[in-house]
């Protein structure tokens, strides 16, 4: 799920423990906009694959491209039926690949340098009436607080993990980056601990 760097952080394809508690939620949401139909589906910085791997398998017609080189190696070996090239969030990927009713971007965005380039090519890609769905660590006052409290706030913001999170995103400041973008009806939905505490956030968002 890098977007940051040349060098993957994972060696094969195997489901990370985040996939636990993301997968689920997004599969639904994408049957819920696709109203519980097989739809097609683009994946702005599919790592491994294994995201796109498993939506494929419930149906769904999925592209999706990575920046990192060795990612997209790993997972044009693991899922050699999926079309996943190499490619940046800031692409003009419309052109390259055309619009999709459905755009999916796991953990990327807090990669970023230029969020708003990312969010303005995943309006571009989206098909009038299409939903964009997003998933980034979720930062809010009281589990930052929680975080500082217990003395583990170094480790969660730290500086040491090359490639690492560079954008720390709350539902104020992703909310204003997709409206800003021309999003409408966006809705956010917490994942992993209770809703105070959670470990991400996924926001949904329609393209007018």
């Amino acid at each position: 799920m890098s977007q940051g760097c040349a060098d993957y952080r994972y060696a094969d394809a195997n489901p990370g423990w985040a996939h636990a508690y993301l997968l689920p939620p997004i599969t639904d949401l994408i049957n819920r906009a696709a109203y519980g139909n097989p739809t097609r589906i683009f994946e702005i910085g599919v790592g491994s694959g294994v995201f796109a791997s498993a939506l494929a398998a419930k149906g769904h017609d999925v592209i999706g491209i990575e920046y990192s080189t060795s990612a997209v190696e790993i997972a044009n070996r693991s899922f050699p039926d999926l079309r996943i090239e190499q490619g940046s969030a800031y692409d003009d990927l419309r052109t390259r690949f055309g619009q999709f009713p459905v755009v999916l971007s796991v953990e990327v965005v807090e990669h970023l340098y230029f969020p708003r380039v990312f969010a303005q090519r995943a309006f571009e890609m989206l098909e009038p009436g299409g939903t964009l769905i997003v998933s980034t660590p979720f930062h809010g006052y009281w589990k930052n607080l929680a975080l500082a409290v217990s003395g583990k706030l170094d480790a969660h913001f730290t500086a040491l993990w090359d490639g690492g999170h560079i954008k720390f995103w709350s539902i104020r400041t992703l909310g204003a980056l997709l409206t800003e973008a021309g999003f409408v009806n966006i809705d956010f939905a917490h994942v992993g601990r209770i809703r105070p505490f959670s470990k991400s956030m996924i926001a949904v968002a329609r393209r007018p």
